[in-house]
């Protein structure tokens, strides 16, 4: 049987999961090519011997891992031709091979210039042939790598900084790689060599700790590729469901817990290892002969650093509690947070572990002296990540905030938010403190920021469920009634301000009255204006930009002119004169004008029923997403100008465009079937971002405007959904006037404001309930592409 026939025989063994499965697939690996071996050499093996490194050196083989092996020799003439007698049969398995053909000197004199083969080395073993030209070897491999000859440490350890910053975290992604993000498989790997180099770092890492997470990431990893049938490290959203299945997870959350509990573990072994790494190599020298140094009892002690805060140093790069610290005072882990925060240094496990054990739960109230606090640690910025996340290793902050244990490692299973509840409230906190100068307020945008997503940890809307929280926990901290007011409009609100500025007509004053009656003063509205700005910058790429910015930019300031007295300002026409010049040319040729100047697109044209509708389906077609939309017309010219952006980052050519719009007029070009046929090409070339499909909803809004009726429709994100829900609009009678485009992650949250066929907002509930028809049935009709 060969290879690749049994590593199938093992897959569909679904009940061989995990470290059962790699000892599996390894041990079918090593008998496969033993026998391999066994043929090219013909029985005779002396001076020869065939070497497993890294993963499969370990026994660590998911179901598509590479084979890494080393043909070690000592100086056999027929090496070659043996060597094309193994790697053939493996290539001809499909199955990837990283090979090498060495003798032990030349092995290790590559191990002394390349680190990824020196650490390759230290998992080395022999799979089969003449183990004593082989173990020699792998023993000086390993003296080598405790003696430090090259010094690879400092090397590894900005390659495991390059990985972190470019893989992020395992704990904290919605989409995390398994091996190479902070706190993966590789990390493990790394921590292991790590130890190896300083024994003494076994003294201060958990090992066993790191083993079981990295056995709870294995046992994820295997899942993952048995489902995909390919080397995938990457635990995509529309994965997590089957994979939480086949491991007899509850669901996909209880997996994505499982996975971040792992991943932090790592991550906080890793780290500390990491640190204490490089602040012993400040005064400590390795080799053989000379005095390692590393525990704090062999190490010259710096003095304590001042601090205002009592009971609180700094020893030898990181916080400490010192001997007079009050164990009793309930404040005492949010003012080590703050010293550590302030000086972005990490806190010391003892100083952790003794709080873990002896700190108090704090008064209800809180003390003043604990919320001032807990704003220092926040008005730190990004510092006060590391430094919270050091309590919470500890569950020292859910002492002070219990409902922080809800939303700990939770998920937010959509493509749009890129962080677990908890580290988005933590980044997004961090953000607003760079912010914290706009505003009159900084405790208070610190704190609505840290707890505006608390709800999405319990059931129900998580605005509302976030009222009730705020409300209890902002009584808790101690604030004012005031202030606590304040709070809980922000987390009322924190939705309301960017789907204001987005989805509703700035230019019509219902829009900014709305803003100003919600709101009420202009410290809230200052307060909410940094919190979304936060907000969207911790929640992911596609949140904020200069297009939204703007838009809430807009909003703010005309809802700041109505908070100081101001009326507002009657509506203003956005027709341009050299829009008039365009529509005097057209009225004179009756040619449809398209021009493009980044990013607005402006078309004019003859006006006809459905022309909105024809145009947005040509915009599609070439790749253009719309962000919104504006219609006027004038004595039978219609003019419609777009915000867009290209899909793929390249504009079309404006001819092209009017080409197209012309034939769409004319009848000779098939919008429906063109777009058709674009849709299923982009299906098959971008994968799902979604896990599941977007439910259709249409809501009807009469106050938002004095003169329009504003439909809102959340749909599936696929290409032509703007045509197909305009085409439904204009086959109800209904005239579109402006439009708000958004993509949230998968879905697309539309906002049209329409008149009826008299002109005035649509009301009877017939007309509505054959609007809600005819736009399910556009979206409907995408499913069939």
């Amino acid at each position: 049987m060969s290879l690749r026939e049994r590593r199938q025989a093992l897959i569909q063994q679904v009940d061989l999961q995990g470290d059962a499965f790699c000892r599996a697939y390894s041990a079918a690996a090593d008998q496969w090519l033993s026998d391999l071996f066994a043929t090219a050499t013909a029985g005779s093996d002396r001076g020869l011997a065939l070497v497993a490194v890294g993963g499969y050196g370990r026994g660590e083989l998911c179901p598509f891992s590479d084979l890494d092996v080393v043909l070690v020799h000592r100086g056999r003439k027929d090496v070659s031709g043996i060597a094309d007698q193994i790697w053939y049969p493996v290539w001809d398995q499909g199955i990837h091979l990283d090979h090498s053909v060495r003798k032990p000197n030349e092995a290790l004199k590559v191990a002394s210039a390349d680190l990824r083969t020196a650490l390759g080395l230290l998992d080395a073993r022999v799979v089969c042939g003449d183990s004593h030209v082989a173990e020699p070897m792998i023993a000086s491999a390993e003296e080598r790598w405790a003696e430090q000859k090259p010094p690879w440490l400092d090397e590894l350890s900005v390659r495991v900084q390059e990985r972190h910053a470019a893989y992020g975290d395992v704990a904290f992604l919605l989409e995390p790689d398994l091996k190479e993000a902070h706190g993966g498989l590789r990390d493990a790997a790394a921590i292991r060599a790590l130890v190896l180099a300083i024994p003494e770092l076994a003294n201060h890492v958990d090992l066993d700790a790191v083993a079981t997470a990295q056995s709870a990431l294995t046992r994820v990893r295997v899942e993952l590729q048995r489902r995909s049938a390919r080397e995938m490290n990457r635990l995509l959203l529309q994965e997590q469901d089957q994979v939480a299945e086949a491991l007899g997870e509850t669901d996909a959350d209880t997996l994505m817990l499982t996975v971040a509990e792992a991943g932090r573990t790592i991550a906080w072994e890793g780290d500390d290892a990491w640190r204490r790494q490089r602040q012993w190599a400040k005064y400590t020298t390795y080799g053989r002969g000379r005095r390692r140094r590393g525990s704090r009892s062999e190490v010259t002690e710096t003095a304590p650093a001042p601090t205002h805060d009592a009971g609180i140093g700094l020893l030898d790069g990181e916080i400490v509690l010192l001997p007079d610290a009050d164990l009793g005072d309930p404040a005492l882990p949010v003012h080590l947070a703050a010293v550590a925060a302030e000086r972005n240094l990490p806190i010391s496990r003892e100083a952790l572990n003794v709080l873990g054990r002896q700190a108090p739960a704090p008064p209800d109230p809180w003390p003043d002296d604990l919320r001032l606090t807990l704003v220092r640690v926040l008005a730190t910025g990004p510092p006060a990540i590391a430094a919270l996340e050091a309590l919470d290793q500890r569950e020292l902050f859910a002492r002070f905030l219990p409902e922080w244990r809800a939303v700990r490692n939770k998920p937010q299973r959509n493509a749009y938010h890129r962080f677990t509840v908890d580290r988005h409230l933590l980044e997004a906190t961090a953000n607003a403190a760079t912010l914290a100068h706009r505003v009159e307020r900084p405790d208070l945008l610190l704190i609505g920021t840290l707890l505006h997503d608390i709800g999405k940890g319990f059931p129900g809307d998580h605005t509302n469920v976030g009222i009730e929280l705020m409300t209890e926990i902002a009584g808790r901290m101690g604030f004012s009634r005031d202030d606590v007011e304040v709070l809980v409009s922000l987390v009322r609100l924190h939705l309301l301000l960017p789907e204001m500025a987005t989805r509703r007509d700035l230019d019509d004053p219902a829009t900014a009255e709305r803003m100003a009656k919600e709101v009420g003063d202009r410290l809230t509205l200052d307060l909410l204006a940094a919190l979304v700005e936060a907000d969207s910058l911790a929640t992911g790429p596609s949140a904020w930009g200069s297009w939204k910015a703007g838009l809430v930019s807009d909003l703010v300031a005309r809802t700041t002119r109505l908070l100081a007295g101001e009326k507002s300002a009657p509506p203003t026409t956005w027709v341009t004169d050299e829009h008039r010049r365009m529509m005097d040319a057209v009225r004179t040729s009756g040619d449809p004008t398209l021009t493009i100047d980044d990013p607005i697109l402006t078309v004019v044209a003859p006006d006809r029923p459905g022309l909105f509708a024809q145009v947005a389906g040509i915009l599609a077609l070439h790749g253009l997403d719309v962000r919104t939309a504006d219609v006027a017309g004038e004595n039978g010219v219609a003019l419609e100008t777009f915000t867009v952006e290209p899909s793929r980052g390249r504009w079309p050519q404006a001819s092209r465009l009017t080409d197209d719009l012309v034939a769409a007029v004319n009848g000779t070009l098939s919008l429906s079937d063109r777009l058709a046929e674009r849709a299923r090409a982009y299906r098959t070339e971008k994968r799902p971002v979604a896990p599941q499909h977007v439910a259709t909803e249409i809501a009807v809004d009469n106050a938002a405007s004095a003169s329009a009726t504003v439909i809102e429709v959340r749909a599936e994100d696929v290409v032509g959904q703007l045509h197909r829900i305009t085409q439904a609009l204009f086959d109800c009678g209904l005239d579109v006037i402006s439009a708000k485009v958004n993509t949230f992650g998968a879905a697309v949250v539309d906002a049209f404001y329409v008149r009826g066929p008299d002109g005035e907002k649509v009301t009877e509930s017939h007309l509505l309930d054959a609007l809600d028809r005819a736009v399910r049935a556009g979206v409907a009709a995408q499913a069939n592409l």
